[in-house]
């Protein structure tokens, strides 16, 4: 059940991360693959529209109690019951499914199933507090985070703890990893996720602000003299700009800490070297078209890396991974293409 699960579905509601799981050795295909399914069940509760808000909060942590409960049916009916409001086919299937998956979830050995239920404890906490920050579902209502220290926790709670989670995961069925400095790497591993939560941070921004979410912190606008409110204007860009390349300097800088992480693997481990290397890549042509965007702010612009670029990008790596000095040059390369200024 599990491989179905973590194949076709997973396919239906995400195709970049259903390569990478693809890509990862068997051994932990299952204990990813069902985690990533529970999130995404648990961010499709979260973002939609066609349930109040206090009724999402409530299915959220039925969502999280159930992970712990034995006999979870009668926990997981509203979540499932929210199938009914989704319009896409993918997340649909999903909520419809998510007894299967739990089922699926029941059946990972003891240590899994606990890693599991810790991240997405974890990643549920960051949905139900987005869920309170922002009170409304438009520019109406807009809010922001209060300040960066918010948004570093942001990244932490949604991102940073899947670096935690895919360490410990590989750790316990990895056997080359037995001589891992587990602490620095969990350390790594959250900066790694928290780099590409903030590259989504900043790439989805003015789609973001027009849904009520402002996750720039208005100490840092107030400091530029500006409000929340004022970034829905279009010429406020060069205003902006300033913190733009701070943010994208920090970015930068977890990319960092991610390739230290990916190049601690082992090179025979060359899947899991892989499945690591994609994200960052991706990451850092995203961050590239974040910077030379003509307008950051401008939602009618996409600041997505095409498919072809994804398999150029992912073919090249396929053929550095296993040097460490060819998969770092292809790296530095790419961060080069990031221009940030002082």
């Amino acid at each position: 059940m599990a491989a179905e699960l973590t194949g076709q579905l997973l396919k239906q509601v995400s195709r970049s991360f259903y390569l990478t799981l693809a890509v990862l050795p068997r051994s932990v295909r299952p204990t990813i693959g069902l985690a990533y399914l529970l999130a995404r069940a648990a961010d499709t509760v979260a973002d939609t529209r066609a349930i109040e808000r206090e009724a999402r909060l409530a299915q959220l942590e039925a969502l999280g109690a159930a992970l712990r409960e034995p006999a979870s049916d009668a926990l997981l009916a509203g979540v499932t019951g929210a199938a009914r409001g989704q319009a896409l086919p993918g997340e649909r299937a999903l909520l419809e499914r998510l007894p299967e998956v739990f089922v699926a979830y029941r059946g990972l050995r003891h240590d899994d199933r606990e890693r599991v239920a810790a991240l997405l404890q974890t990643i549920i906490e960051g949905m139900s507090q987005d869920l309170r920050i922002f009170p409304g579902e438009d520019e109406g209502k807009l809010e922001a985070l209060p300040a960066r220290e918010d948004l570093w926790r942001y990244t932490y709670l949604v991102a940073g703890c899947v670096g935690e989670f895919w360490t410990d995961v590989h750790a316990a069925h990895r056997p080359r990893l037995r001589h891992w400095d587990l602490p620095r790497m969990r350390a790594l591993g959250v900066r790694f996720g928290q780099g590409l939560q903030l590259t989504n941070v900043l790439r989805d921004l003015p789609r973001d602000l027009r849904a009520g979410r402002c996750y720039l912190p208005r100490q840092d606008l107030a400091r530029l003299g500006l409000s929340p409110r004022d970034l829905l204007d279009l010429g406020a860009a060069p205003a902006v700009e300033p913190l733009l390349h701070e943010l994208l300097a920090v970015a930068l800088d977890h990319y960092d800490a991610g390739w230290r992480y990916t190049l601690a693997i082992p090179a025979a481990e060359t899947r899991m070297r892989l499945a690591c290397a994609w994200p960052l890549l991706i990451g850092l042509r995203t961050l590239e078209l974040i910077a030379k965007s003509p307008n950051w702010l401008d939602p009618r612009i996409t600041l997505k890396v095409s498919r072809a670029s994804v398999y150029a990008l992912m073919a090249r790596s396929a053929t550095t991974v296993w040097s460490t000095a060819a998969l770092s040059r292809q790296a530095a390369h790419l961060r080069r293409r990031v221009r940030v200024t002082a």
